[in-house]
């Protein structure tokens, strides 16, 4: 590609796609990015990023907006369930693609796009961004020194007092069909266990529900096991009176580091309380997108594409859709490309 601005178009105005919006508009990307299209089912949404933006073309509908514009690259910011049709309608037109997490609603849909962004030959890019963080690269550097020892147990803590969460005004957040916590935030440090730790292997999983049919879960208990054979537990809860608390507690034979609450780093020897870690931010790296921009670009790029959002899916879905008391081996779902 030549050097001229890359082309963005964006569908999806909730959460992530304004903070896209105002991502690509800050000074750092200007030289780079042309925001050229947005697409929004919801007519209040899309008139109040009209009066923001007015040079911006806009549409209801993403398929018209593929027909009508010129774009380079397509960040897809619906719920998971049209991830699959917006996507795959991109990949078609050969337009590259920065999708949020999870890549699809479902292994089969996860597993077509990564087959077809494969065979179109472009970018395939998934918002996973916690391995870029100063903190986690702090952990994953103290674990590579041995500052802990060898590993012996993972614990993931996913607890919400209420789900879906103050700031989180949608509706298929909650629903038992593309919403949930483990969905939602999950699929983050399912992304993460596999990036600092090697592939989980086996998956067993127990879910709890509200009465209501069609609402998201409620409780999950589980255990992972890693390629090397060390367990994984996640315990997670939803509607309890308490303090929300997002957590990974990596115990070692000489130690345990715990990541809690995203980006709070803590350490200690065994037998020692835990004492605050102060991570290193130049270990962090700039926002995906200009991990994006740089691939696009034919550049050295630090991004986690498709078939690192199809290995997180696997695990998601055993985790989401148990078919088995029992621990599954995951592996089978691999794919030879």
């Amino acid at each position: 590609m030549t050097s001229r601005k890359i082309r963005l178009a964006i569908v999806g105005l909730g959460h992530m796609g304004q903070y896209m919006i105002r991502l690509a508009n800050q000074p750092e990307f200007q030289p780079d990015i042309e925001l050229t299209a947005i697409c929004e089912s919801n007519d209040h949404s899309l008139q109040q990023c009209r009066e923001q933006y007015p040079e911006v073309k806009y549409y209801a509908d993403y398929q018209l907006l593929l027909d009508e514009t010129d774009i380079d690259l397509l960040y897809v910011a619906v719920p998971p369930a049209y991830h699959h049709d917006v996507v795959s309608a991109a990949l078609r037109k050969h337009i590259h693609v920065f999708c949020e997490k999870p890549l699809a609603n479902s292994l089969d849909e996860a597993k077509r796009l990564l087959l077809m962004a494969k065979e179109a030959g472009v970018v395939h890019a998934i918002h996973f961004s916690m391995p870029h963080e100063p903190a986690v690269r702090q952990a994953e550097k103290m674990v590579a020194e041995g500052a802990i020892g060898t590993i012996r147990k993972l614990d993931l803590i996913l607890q919400f007092p209420s789900w879906p969460r103050e700031w989180q005004h949608n509706s298929w957040i909650s629903s038992r069909r593309q919403g949930g916590f483990v969905l939602e935030v999950g699929v983050h440090w399912i992304h993460v266990i596999q990036k600092l730790f090697g592939r989980i292997t086996h998956v067993q999983s127990e879910l709890e529900f509200p009465e209501q049919p069609d609402r998201c879960e409620i409780g999950v208990r589980a255990k992972m096991v890693l390629a090397g054979g060390v367990p994984v537990h996640l315990n997670g809860m939803s509607e309890f009176a308490g303090a929300e608390r997002v957590s990974l507690v990596v115990h070692g034979t000489a130690g345990t580091i715990a990541l809690e609450n995203w980006s709070e780093l803590y350490a200690g020897p065994i037998g020692q309380p835990l004492q605050p870690v102060v991570a290193d931010k130049q270990l962090g790296e700039p926002p995906v997108l200009k991990h994006v921009i740089q691939a696009i670009r034919g550049e050295q790029a630090d991004l986690f594409d498709f078939h690192d959002g199809y290995e997180a899916q696997v695990v998601l879905e055993a985790l989401r859709r148990p078919e088995s008391s029992q621990l599954v081996d995951v592996r089978e779902c691999d794919i030879d490309i």
